[in-house]
Order: structure tokens, then sequence, then C-alpha cells
């Protein structure tokens, strides 16, 4: 069979990388387009994935016109590089997987979360033969609209797939018992972003200062705009597939952004979200809170004062991870539904009992075995 995978962020590459290996082991050809955006090229050298490059995409602010100017000049080659290719299957998300399904004819699979907006849901949605998102996602997307128990990062950071790396303490510089923070600040520069503020400036210093009172504070900024020679904070500068390991050991993370908050929340890291101007109610964020394993915001001082509660409270590590395990036990490994589906060329009829009966026809019957 030949696979083709749309990676368009650093996140769906971590979403599909077991699922692209365990598929080239079984003897398929898998194919994986992305863009320039971020680290996400770095991501897929560093794990030996086959990729093509359609195009880029700035960390600047979007707007929906350049959006579709930038749009209009990748989908020629989108096309080209899927007509070569000639796939029996198509992962990924919004209008690209979408256009190359059309284009050549072939089962399109989404692998969707609850984001804000509705735009990668209008022009995708009619084009896809099967759905998949967490069973917490609020919509429902019609007849080919699948849930599973679980979040999409559960294709990499479920506990049978995700074996943190302990010797990144020595690849930051800290100590085996010296606490750390990790502060991640958003771009903004999705779509859906356009018209968000997260952490002000002013509050991004303050909030370094503070937290470094009570342990080392590492800097992760999307936007790689901030300075930070006069603060008491290091940049983030190990190589991004690194992350998880670097999250996995943190006391706490406290970011503007959700992907990394509900990944810091899996791994069973105290994971404080600031919303700023966000207003969206995610699905996945309110069943991490209702799991007692992330928190949001709405204000920075509520955040700040939580922050330093938590750095100042010596049993909040463990009371984590005894909620992590207790909670992450009976999730779904996303990347043993997502090869499956990929082999039955996302026919959900064509699964195996056993995983149809971990998926949930949204808004209707469980799925006949």
């Amino acid at each position: 069979m030949r696979i083709l995978v749309f990676a368009n962020t650093p996140a769906h590459v971590h979403l599909y990388r077991h699922t692209v290996d365990r598929l080239e082991d079984a003897g398929h050809d898998v194919r994986v387009l992305t863009r320039e955006y971020a680290c996400t090229t770095d991501l897929l050298e560093f794990f030996d994935m086959p990729y093509r490059v359609y195009g880029g995409h700035g960390t600047d602010r979007y707007s929906k016109l350049r959006f579709a100017r930038e749009l209009g000049g990748q989908v020629v080659t989108i096309g080209r590089e899927a007509r070569r290719f000639d796939p029996d299957v198509i992962f990924g998300r919004g209008p690209y997987a979408a256009y190359a399904g059309t284009l050549t004819r072939t089962p399109v699979v989404l692998v969707l979360d609850d984001e804000p907006g509705d735009f990668n849901y209008a022009v995708s949605r009619p084009f896809a033969d099967c759905i998949l998102s967490p069973a917490v996602t609020r919509r429902d997307l019609g007849d080919a609209h699948y849930t599973f128990e679980g979040f999409k990062e559960c294709a990499y950071l479920h506990p049978d797939v995700f074996e943190r790396d302990e010797g990144v303490r020595e690849y930051l510089g800290v100590d085996p018992d010296e606490p750390y923070v990790l502060v991640r600040f958003n771009a903004l520069d999705a779509l859906h972003d356009a018209t968000l503020e997260g952490f002000k400036p002013e509050q991004r210093r303050d909030l370094i200062e503070r937290l470094s009172e009570h342990a080392t504070v590492f800097v992760s900024d999307e936007g790689d705009d901030m300075d930070l020679d006069d603060l008491p904070a290091r940049s983030y500068d190990l190589h991004p597939a690194l992350i998880h390991d670097a999250m996995a050991e943190a006391s706490l993370l406290v970011a503007d952004t959700g992907t990394m908050a509900t990944e810091a929340a899996l791994l069973g890291t105290p994971a404080f979200r600031y919303r700023g101007t966000d207003d969206h109610e995610y699905g996945e964020f309110q069943e991490l809170e209702r799991a007692g394993l992330a928190e949001q915001f709405d204000e920075y001082e509520a955040v700040l004062e939580r922050s330093l509660e938590v750095l100042t409270d010596d049993d909040a590590a463990a009371r984590w991870q005894r909620r992590r395990e207790a909670y992450v036990a009976d999730l779904v490994n996303l990347s043993d539904l997502l090869v499956e589906v990929a082999e039955s060329r996302g026919a959900v009829d064509g699964l195996s009992s056993s995983t149809r009966g971990s998926l949930q026809a949204k808004g209707r019957e469980q799925p006949q075995l």
C-alpha cells in the first residue's frame, strides 16, 4: 500500500511518527508532505521520516487573505506530489488532505481535535471517508465521524509508547534534584489565532522573574522574538525532539498555548494554561481539568499565584503522577488505531472487532461488531 500523510506542524509529526515507522516496517510505502514551519522539518529529519516539502509558513501573524494566497500557491505542488505518489489512503486535516484526496480520488482520513474556528472543518468534512477525534470533542461531524477515548497526543505519549530519556537533565545542565519550569509562549500565528492575545510582554517578564525565585526557568518562545539577556531564564535550546522528555522531568509547565499544556498534563507534569483573550472551550482541556492534570486561567495574576503555589508544594509532583497513572491507563493507544485504519484504507468496517469496539460513532450507536 501507499500511504500519504500531511504533517504541517511539529505536533503533526509527533502524531504520525510511530504510525509511519510501523507502516514502513510492515512493508508499506509512506510519503509525508510537509511545509517549512517552525521545527517541523527538523523533527522529520530527526525521526528519519520520508518527506517532501510543498511550501512554507511563517511564524508571524496571519490574515485570511494571506492564508488564501499561500494556500493557492501550495495546492499546485500538493497536487503534483499526490498524483505522482498515487496513494491508497491519505491522512491529514483541513484543505490540504481534502484537496489531495479529491484530486486523486483517494479515501481521506482526518484526525481532528477541538480547535476553534470552522474553516478546517468546513473545507475538509465533505471529502472525508473517516474522521477520528477524541471522545471529548464537542462537534458532531456526520456519519463518518468516530471518536476514541483519549487525545491525539496518545499517539506518542501513551504509556505503551512513551519512554522518557532521563538524560535530558544532563542535556539541560540541571542537577538531578534541581526543580525547573518550562514556560511556553505561543506565536499565535495560525489562522484561528489571528485575533488572539496570550501573555503580554510585561507579563512575560514578570512571570519569568517570579518563577525564577523558586526554580530554574527555561523559555520556549515560538515567535523567537523575546530577549532573555537581562532576565533570570535560559532559552530552551535542545533539539525539539527532546521536548517531551524535558516536560516529563519538569516541575511545572506554564503556557499560553494548548498543545504543550495537553502534552505536559498527559505526562503527569502540572500544566497551567493562560487563556488570554481565547474564550473557546476546548473539550480536551475540560477533560484534563476534570482529571486534575491541567488548569486554565483567565487572569494573569491567577496563573502566577497558582504556579508559585505548586512550586512551593513538596507533594505536588507525586500527586500529579498518581493522577496521571490512574487516568491514562485506559486511554487508547492512537498509533495502534491509526496503523489499522491505514491498512483498511480508512474503512471502519475493515477494522478488527476489538478496534471497532474502541470507536464510538459520534451521535449514534456503537458501530456493529
